[in-house]
């Protein structure tokens, strides 16, 4: 019995066996890539790259820092009396001109002190003239009265003190109307009418938006490479779209513990929305001439080193350069390996290698 069981079991699986070979048999014939390997399926890749010709052109060099805003004007008004509010003309964020008024005290007061004060100054005109006559000489011959005589009866009668205190009360009273002291935007300003404000706090601030200042620092090895004058380009990380053009004005001649030197530059706020205190993006540019410039996207790494490829023939040709100067989208090369005329691939270069057969797509000038 056993015996006969053995002999069916193997029966059984020399036939499973034969049913899998003709299977196999049949899923080649289906599919016969297969005998060759994936490379007979997968067509070749065609490398597609565009390039551009290498020239002398002008070349921007381009120093990018942070920076932080400052009004180039900027003034912390004060009433020079106290007294109440009568009228608030403007509000924060109001752009004013130059002699505009801001805000009035209430005159009543101010008048009436500058009226006695006026009266007073008259009287003590007349009391000089009495003294003058007192001495042998009339209105008329004032301008005949010896300097000591005259400073005597001046200070008699008190006409000099008087002149002081009505200049002083005409002051305060013009003084209570607050004005702009030049064009600007208004800001801190809190105070409301019919109440007094604080005399030890500016009762409002004008800033300056013509002359807007921007204090950055660069590198000390960049300072040859800045000077007063040069063009610079200021964003706010508030509105990066927006850009505001501007000059280097001051260089410090000092190198601080970490090496930084502080630059200031002179921005046109005009037409814009730019703050004092705002942190912005500062981009400094200054042209270099005629330099061997390739686009960044040309460089490629090998083994740690800067590889840029050439077209030859249709094919690519690798080069190893060394990269000086850059900005934000080029770079200047020198000529050892690189010449002026060189064809260089500019974009499908990431998975290329030496000699490696390419399709030109699209030149760029």
């Amino acid at each position: 019995m056993g015996s006969s069981c053995r002999k069916m079991c193997f029966g059984c699986c020399v036939a499973a066996l034969v049913v899998l070979a003709v299977a196999c048999a049949g899923n080649r014939e289906d599919n016969p890539a297969d005998e060759g390997g994936v490379s007979a399926v997968l067509p070749d890749e065609e490398n597609r790259v565009t390039v551009q010709v290498l020239q002398l052109q002008d070349f921007e060099h381009e120093l990018v820092s942070n920076g932080k805003l400052q009004a180039g004007q900027q003034a912390d008004l004060k009433f020079e009396t106290q007294g109440v509010l009568s009228a608030v003309y403007v509000k924060n964020g109001e752009t004013v001109r130059k002699g505009q008024k801001l805000a009035e005290l209430d005159k009543f007061v101010l008048a009436r002190k500058t009226a006695q004060a006026r009266d007073a100054m008259e009287q003590s005109r007349l009391e000089m003239q009495d003294v003058l006559i007192g001495q042998g000489y009339t209105a008329e011959d004032s301008a005949q009265v010896p300097a000591e005589v005259m400073r005597l009866a001046r200070v008699k009668s008190g006409y000099d003190r008087s002149i002081a205190d009505y200049e002083l009360a005409r002051r305060e009273e013009e003084n209570a109307t607050l004005t702009a002291p030049f064009d600007g935007v208004v800001a801190n300003l809190f105070a409301k009418p019919f109440n007094e404000p604080d005399a030890s706090e500016p009762f409002c601030t004008v800033v300056g938006t013509r002359g807007m200042e921007v204090d950055f620092t660069v590198l000390e090895n960049e300072l040859p490479l800045l000077k007063a004058g040069d063009r610079v380009e200021v964003s706010p990380y508030a509105d990066a779209s927006s850009a505001y053009a501007g000059r280097v004005t001051e260089i410090n001649p000092l190198v601080d513990e970490k090496g930084m030197v502080r630059v200031r530059a002179v921005v046109d706020g005009r037409g814009g929305r730019l703050f004092s205190g705002m942190n912005v993006r500062v981009s400094v540019r200054r042209s270099l001439g005629k330099q061997l410039v390739i686009p960044k996207s040309a460089v490629v790494l090998r083994s740690g080193k800067q590889v840029v490829f050439t077209l030859v023939d249709g094919k690519a040709f690798w080069h190893y350069v060394q990269t000086g100067l850059e900005n934000s989208d080029s770079y200047v090369v020198s000529g050892e390996t690189l010449k002026e005329g060189d064809t260089v691939i500019v974009s499908g270069n990431v998975n290329l290698a030496h000699e490696t057969p390419v399709t030109v797509t699209e030149n760029e000038e």
